[in-house]
């Protein structure tokens, strides 16, 4: 049975390896141009097959970054990347690309089985005033080799320390029609394309875009190897709007994000905190709903 390792490459990133296969690389100070809306980013990532199930800055959106905490309509400001939608007018560069620096990791624990950082960051605009504080947990609470999955926990909380209410949306919530991206997000790899997805309500594929659900899974076959890959996104209750909408897409490109700011713009008021915890679960093998139903009520009551 293989081991697990954790790298800690100070001032960069931290790395968790399972044997040879990086599980993930979680990148915290990324050197990242300001239009790209600098932010830490989860890439590579690996089943534990050792294929790899992200994809790090395309050519069609290069401020897609593996996986990926972002918000596009943060007030007037970007937190995506690239462009800003502007109705009527498409997609505009603005200076308006903000930044999330990472402050301090206030814990990192592992104990050769398990895996748990607490990190602070600052979400800061492009003219650097200081518009969220963040409290971000990220872990790899153990591996079901037997089962052929391993499981990456995200968990964030974002206060309002700009002093003035923030509207929270998406280019939606700004006219664009299913065009409602934001959260964490999830960029998958090219042989992904039309890849088979599956919701908790019984959905499939693309019925299940801007519609709410606890979890989706997206299946998808590699080139090379030809092996199948499949990752659950799960929505903790205890999340803000939950059941979350979903941003999904298998063409022209896989991608999938727990888009709670969807079509409904939030207005966070000064001072205050919201919370979301997630899970995802990323298996060598297709999965269906017998085998994920079970394991997300699991972690949905812990």
């Amino acid at each position: 049975m293989p081991s697990l390792h954790l790298t800690h490459d100070y001032d960069d990133a931290l790395e968790v390896r399972w044997g040879d296969t990086t599980l993930f690389r979680y990148v915290y100070q990324p050197d990242m141009a300001q239009d790209e809306s600098p932010k830490p980013y989860f890439h590579p990532v690996h089943d534990l097959a050792g294929n790899l199930v992200t994809i790090f800055r395309p050519y069609d959106h290069v401020w897609h970054k593996g996986i990926a905490l972002t918000i596009s309509h943060l007030g007037d400001q970007n937190f995506w990347g690239g462009g800003s939608y502007r109705h009527g007018q498409g997609y505009i560069p603005l200076p308006n690309n903000g930044s999330q620096r990472h402050d301090a990791w206030d814990a990192i624990n592992f104990d050769g089985e398990s895996f748990q950082a607490n990190e602070r960051l600052s979400w800061i605009t492009q003219s650097g005033e200081h518009w969220l504080a963040e409290e971000r947990q990220i872990g790899l609470p153990a591996i079901d080799a037997e089962a052929d999955y391993w499981a990456l926990d995200f968990s964030s909380s974002l206060t309002n320390v700009r002093g003035k209410v923030i509207e929270i949306g998406s280019p939606t919530t700004a006219g664009r029609v299913k065009a409602g991206y934001g959260g964490l997000f999830w960029r998958g790899p090219r042989s992904f394309l039309n890849g088979n997805v599956i919701d908790s309500t019984g959905r499939q594929n693309d019925e299940i875009m801007g519609e709410r659900a606890a979890w989706i899974a997206y299946s998808g076959q590699h080139d090379g190897s030809g092996d199948h890959s499949t990752l659950v996104f799960m929505e903790h209750p205890s999340s803000l709007r939950h059941p979350t909408q979903w941003f999904m897409r298998r063409d022209p490109f896989a991608c999938a994000a727990f888009a709670w700011m969807f079509d409904e713009v939030y207005h966070l008021q000064p001072g205050e905190t919201i919370q979301m915890r997630y899970r995802i679960l990323i298996a060598n093998r297709g999965l269906g709903t017998d085998e994920i139903a079970p394991l997300a009520e699991m972690w949905g009551n812990s």
